[in-house]
């Protein structure tokens, strides 16, 4: 009995000190995001008054750079990114990928090429970082409103037009669970009516690092960025959205299941057996955030 109590007295002790490392660990990272951020927007703002490009290419990349900046001041991420390599950074992609944190965003603005963003209409209100987001020229939508919609496609169609490239995650909401549920199929409509490749993007090792409803960052992790071959959709007609998109989707949930060592069906949502409740999805695959 006194060796079981001293166990599990032990045990206890190792939790609390790993909450309260983990809590430190946490606040010192919020604070220095916030002030990354307090700095951030007037050299943004002033990046934007010289920025003549009609699509703010420079203010675009100068944004993505807080996020490169924000993973660097977490000790806990380790990036680790490969793939294809984008010759031309103003030719214009749909860029697609899955979705298992928050922390996909600062980790893909590792990517070094500019995109506009969708996000939602609400992230614009935030201050500080929503007003950064409209000086970049990212691409607010209203989940529940149609028009809305199609007002944002509208916006990412003429950024694709000026060449620059699109973001999208086509699940349209973070994973609950880590696997790869539906891709909702406004991107690659878009893809396919603006004459442009989609672009796939892998992302691995983000869901413990911000765990949802959660303010402090997860334990220490590996985080795998990969770029994808590009998917043309010359020749592509709005009936073969569809095939499209299972073939990109495809191609994610397989770099999944390689990297994770499993069969491409424990990754896939959609593979038939016990799973969780699907998400809810935004239109045309609108990021939850």
């Amino acid at each position: 009995m006194r060796a079981g109590g001293r166990v599990g007295k032990s045990s206890r002790n190792w939790y609390i000190a790993r909450v309260i490392l983990s809590t430190i660990r946490s606040l010192w990272v919020w604070g220095a995001v916030i002030l990354l951020i307090l700095l951030w927007l007037p050299l943004l703002a002033l990046v934007r008054l010289f920025d003549a490009d009609p699509v703010r290419y420079t203010t675009g990349r100068w944004f993505r750079r807080l996020g490169v900046a924000m993973t660097k001041v977490n000790p806990s991420w380790r990036v680790h990114r490969d793939g294809e390599k984008i010759a031309n950074p103003r030719r214009p992609y749909v860029v697609v990928s899955n979705h298992q944190s928050f922390a996909d965003i600062p980790i893909i603005s590792h990517l070094p090429w500019e995109m506009k963003w969708i996000g939602k209409a609400e992230l614009f209100r935030i201050p500080f970082v929503g007003w950064m987001m409209r000086l970049a020229g990212d691409i607010p939508v209203d989940r529940a409103d149609r028009r809305s919609g199609a007002r944002m496609l509208l916006a990412a169609r003429r950024s694709l037009h000026l060449k620059c490239s699109v973001m999208f995650f086509p699940e349209g909401t973070r994973s609950p669970d880590g696997r790869v549920w539906k891709f909702n199929e406004g991107a690659f409509h878009l893809a396919v009516k603006a004459g442009v490749a989609v672009l796939p993007v892998v992302i691995e090792g983000t869901r413990d690092c911000l765990p949802k409803r959660s303010w402090r960052f997860g334990p220490p992790q590996e985080i795998r960025l990969r770029v994808l071959p590009p998917v043309e959709t010359e020749g592509i007609t709005p009936e073969g959205v569809a095939e499209l998109t299972a073939k990109v989707r495809r191609m994610i949930v397989e770099q999944v299941a390689s990297w994770r060592g499993q069969d491409a069906a424990a990754v896939d949502a959609l593979t038939p057996g016990p799973s969780l409740p699907p998400p809810a999805g935004g239109p045309a695959g609108v990021p939850e955030g």
